[in-house]
């Protein structure tokens, strides 16, 4: 089995989106510092306008990590790990088939349960249904190789 990858994203940005997010945050970040600079002396006196700098300064971060696309969410799956990132902010998590017990496949949702009782929910928008349904076929292909138990589930609205 080869290496496949899906982005978990809602939209894929193109380049010219990087760039303008890469400006924005050297933007934010170089307010932040010249008003810092300009600044200081009131400052010192409000301690709570400092949070308008770590805004600045987080937000800009931010940006500037999107637009490298260093906190895009994932899902890759290689013969025997599933390597996932359903949090832009944590590092990605590798699933061994070992650690594995169980996969429920809904319709916009998938659960992942793990052997120490811990339970991972992946979930997908309802605006690229192909990529949905292509990650949903690799979890299956996945689970019939590696033999784990697989349930395929419909959630019912009352």
């Amino acid at each position: 089995m080869e290496k496949k990858f899906f982005s978990l994203e809602t939209r894929e940005n193109n380049k010219i989106t990087r760039i303008f997010q890469i400006i924005l945050g050297i933007a934010c970040i170089c307010i932040a510092v010249f008003w810092i600079i300009y600044n200081y002396r009131s400052v010192k006196a409000d301690r709570t306008l400092w949070i308008t700098v770590a805004f600045l300064l987080g937000f800009g971060a931010f940006q500037i990590f999107s637009g490298l696309g260093f906190i895009s969410r994932y899902i890759e799956f290689d013969t025997n790990i599933i390597k996932l990132r359903n949090n832009s902010f944590l590092s990605p998590v590798d699933l061994s088939v070992a650690n594995i017990e169980k996969f429920e496949i809904f319709p916009l949702k998938v659960h992942i349960f793990l052997k120490s009782a811990k339970k991972i929910l992946i979930r997908f928008g309802v605006t690229d249904i192909e990529k949905v349904e292509l990650i949903k076929d690799e979890l299956i292909v996945f689970a019939s190789v590696n033999n784990i138990s697989m349930e395929i589930k419909n959630e019912e609205i009352l």
